[in-house]
């Protein structure tokens, strides 16, 4: 009984429950079943339904709402406000902006021991903008170009001789702007470029950014990178770097191919290592590769740079090329004039054996004269021969007609008469190679024309007469070459350089007749000339009508003829010359001074007679001031010689680093400048009236 009235009791509360879950209305039957009173019923459904109503009247959501602006946590940025707030609270709703990038945000909460007191400071990270903009912004060129299109820009920069442009395709539009990948091909050009014009250090520094890529660096690429050390501006660099990349190969295991031994021998030779040119010849041989023309032009070039027996060794090679049945070209004959030129055939007795074997029969046909032994030197594969030379042979045929001696051809003979200890200087080691007549016979008997450069280099090596320059001009004017600037350059300078001012003035008119204009190197070897102030004023004038601008060789030769006069008048207007245009000097200007200057505190210590007059006590008080003014200005101030010359010494590759700047003179004419070589026929000159050889008495050198 007590169970069944506890069962109607809850029946009613459970189901008024699931009524308020249901949310179903009642119909008649269930209120009648229930027995609950309807009034009684909607005012219990009423309060259930006005419970969130009930907590906006009594003031918690406006509460809400006030802590939640004075939060200082809160994020600047509004939140959505849910879709069932009142249509008040809509309205106060911001408008929506369109979308920023968003900054990173960073809190500063101030000092750690104080709470409440903390700000938000929005900072940006300066590598994210770049990055940001550098990955958002489009690049310049809306199309990237292809790697053969790359290659071709680069290609006309380097003819064009922009070699800081060639480099700029690479490393700015390529890699920055492009962001293209470069290949071995543009590689390899650019490290041939480098080499060409002797960047040495930017074409090994494009080797190794090319090998940590991992592109694959090919046989062309060493021999770029050996003719780089060979135009290396500095004979150690050079010879460092051939060594390092010598070594690379080694380690890799590659085996060099003819023309990687080839770009060796030049590397090491021209940087001076002779033995090590020859040893990779004799490792070329031992590998049973062929030995060409060009291997032995630059062993040719290797025997030029060795300025002691370097004669010596060229005649050596020249026959064992000879031997070899490959018969020289044109390179060969202008290395054996560069070689005659400047080196020396050493002791008498190894040029002796030299002449020996390449002249055997010569050597039997004469008696032996004993000479004093010089120092031996170790020949490149020379072999000892028991015979001896004669160190002077007399004449074998008469008087009137001499016959010179020709140590080129495949049986050379050493002519009427040979004087080996008195051959020392260019002319007379050119007339053993047959002099002018000879040396033209012999390369036309190998089917080679000379060219103007070939007969600029003979003018350096033919005797020192007019009479010899004017055969000279004969030949050139019967082969009907044209010549350029520099061949009368040279002119100049070799009639300067024996003191025959008035015939090197004479050439200016040659050159006015051949339709050509002088160049910047032509005043240089003009002030050779000038003597006196009057001259140099002179000089300086001619400059100016014709818009040369003055540079430091120029001015380093006029110096030269003033401390030579000992004129403190001259040297003065040089000094303030060179400060006035701002003209850096350089290490033979320093040294001209610096002799001047000490040679005349010597005479002054010694008492000569010369320094006790009054003008050159006044001339030397003002000389020595200009001279402390000049180190002054120049920042040299209390530096010894060598210390100043060190500190004005050019940099090698600050040409390549730093862009040309407006202004600056080049060392050729500006109309020469990008453009091929001007040359001209010199038919119109007559060469019969030019100045015959002046007395012996004008060529005694100036005290």
């Amino acid at each position: 009984m007590a169970l069944r009235l506890l069962s109607r009791a809850m029946s009613c509360h459970i189901r008024g429950l699931q009524l308020n879950a249901t949310g179903r209305p009642l119909n008649s039957c269930s209120i009648s079943r229930l027995k609950v009173p309807p009034a009684a019923w909607w005012c219990s459904q009423n309060r259930l339904l006005h419970v969130r109503i009930t907590d906006q009247e009594a003031g918690l959501q406006t509460k809400r709402e006030a802590n939640r602006n004075q939060n200082p946590f809160r994020e600047e940025v509004l939140e959505e406000l849910a879709p069932a707030a009142p249509r008040e609270r809509r309205q106060l709703k911001p408008e929506k902006k369109p979308k920023e990038k968003s900054s990173k945000k960073v809190q500063d909460f101030g000092d750690p021991d104080t709470f409440g007191d903390a700000k938000v400071v929005a900072k940006e990270d300066p590598g994210d903008i770049e990055e940001e903009e550098f990955i958002s912004n489009p690049t310049r060129r809306s199309k990237k170009l292809q790697a053969i299109e790359y290659a071709r820009q680069i290609k006309d920069h380097l003819k064009a001789n922009r070699l800081n442009e060639a480099i700029a395709v690479l490393e700015q539009r390529m890699l920055k702007e492009d962001r293209a990948k470069p290949d071995k091909y543009i590689y390899n050009l650019l490290i041939s470029g480098c080499a060409k014009a002797g960047y040495t250090r930017k074409a090994f520094s494009l080797y190794t950014k090319m090998r940590q890529r991992g592109i694959q660096v090919t046989g062309g690429t060493y021999t770029s990178l050996f003719n780089a050390c060979a135009n290396a501006p500095s004979v150690t660099d050079g010879l460092t770097k051939a060594q390092i990349v010598r070594e690379n190969m080694l380690e890799k295991g590659y085996e060099p191919n003819v023309k990687n031994y080839n770009a060796m021998i030049k590397a090491y030779g021209r940087c001076g290592d002779v033995d090590t040119a020859y040893m990779l010849a004799d490792e070329m041989m031992e590998r049973q590769l062929e030995l060409n023309a060009d291997t032995f032009n630059f062993l040719l070039q290797a025997c030029a740079s060795h300025s002691e027996h370097g004669f010596r060794h060229a005649l050596l090679t020249w026959h064992n090329m000879l031997q070899r049945g490959i018969s020289p070209d044109y390179y060969s004959f202008n290395a054996m004039l560069r070689c005659t030129r400047d080196c020396g055939f050493g002791d008498l007795e190894s040029m002796r054996e030299v002449l020996d074997q390449i002249a055997p029969s010569a050597a039997r046909q004469k008696p032996v004269l004993q000479l004093e032994e010089g120092q031996k030197d170790d020949l490149p594969s020379v072999q000892s021969s028991t015979a001896s030379l004669p160190g002077q042979i007399e004449v074998a045929t008469t008087a009137s007609e001499l016959e010179l001696p020709n140590l080129l051809l495949p049986q050379p003979h050493l002519g009427s008469l040979v004087a080996l200890e008195e051959v020392t200087r260019p002319h007379e080691r050119f007339l053993l190679l047959g002099g002018l007549n000879g040396f033209l016979e012999h390369m036309k008997l190998h089917h080679i024309t000379p060219d103007i450069e070939t007969f600029t280099a003979m003018l350096e090596v033919i005797p020192p007469t007019n009479a010899a320059e004017k055969q000279l001009l004969t030949f050139v004017r019967k082969i009907g070459l044209k010549a350029d600037i520099d061949f009368f350059n040279i002119l100049i300078k070799k009639r300067s350089m024996r003191f025959d001012y008035e015939s090197a003035k004479e050439v200016l008119f040659m050159i006015r007749t051949a339709g050509l204009r002088p160049d910047i190197v032509t005043y240089g070897v003009l002030a050779l000339g000038c003597r006196t102030q009057e001259e140099a004023r002179e000089l300086l004038e001619q400059m100016q009508v014709a818009g040369i601008k003055m540079n430091m060789p120029i001015l380093g030769a006029m110096l030269r003829q003033g401390c030579a006069s000992k004129s403190f008048s001259y040297v003065n207007e040089i000094i303030q010359l060179s400060l006035e245009e701002g003209i850096k000097p350089n290490e033979s200007f320093l040294r001209h001074l610096h002799n001047f200057h000490r040679g005349c505190a010597r005479a002054i210590d010694a008492r000569h007679p010369s320094t006790k007059t009054a003008a050159f006590k006044k001339g030397h008080s003002k000389f020595c001031d200009k001279y402390r003014l000049y180190y002054e200005e120049q920042g040299l101030a209390g530096l010894k010689l060598e210390d100043a010359i060190a500190k004005v010494k050019e940099r090698p590759y600050e040409s390549f680093k730093l862009p040309p700047v407006d202004g600056m003179e080049p060392l050729k004419h500006e109309q020469l400048k990008h453009k091929t070589k001007q040359r001209k026929y010199i038919k119109k000159i007559k060469i019969s009236e030019l100045q015959d050889d002046p007395p012996k008495e004008s060529l005694k050198r100036i005290a």
